[in-house]
């Protein structure tokens, strides 16, 4: 299990990730790309850390949309049925 990350760090790093600046996925780039710009090394790695996590649920979503969006109508109206009928559980 993982830690529970602070509101704090959670909305610096989506505010950054907003920005133009080119995060990706790993640690050690998104650390160099904050540098010196944060208060602490402790709150800069937790944010930095954060945005790599961030970036990889975005591209998951994405690949899960873009396969979401080939399959044809009627395979996404039985899964949505399904998925209502989990739901009601």
């Amino acid at each position: 299990m993982g830690r529970i990350k602070s509101t704090l760090v959670k909305r610096t790093s989506k505010k950054l990730v907003q920005t133009d600046l080119l995060f990706g996925e790993e640690f050690e780039g998104n650390k160099k790309i904050l540098g010196n710009t944060m208060p602490s090394k402790k709150l800069r790695n937790r944010i930095a850390g954060y945005i790599g996590h961030f970036k990889k649920m975005e591209k998951r979503h994405a690949e899960r949309d873009a396969k979401k969006a080939a399959m044809p109508k009627h395979v996404q109206d039985n899964q949505e049925q399904e998925q209502e009928q989990y739901m009601q559980r």
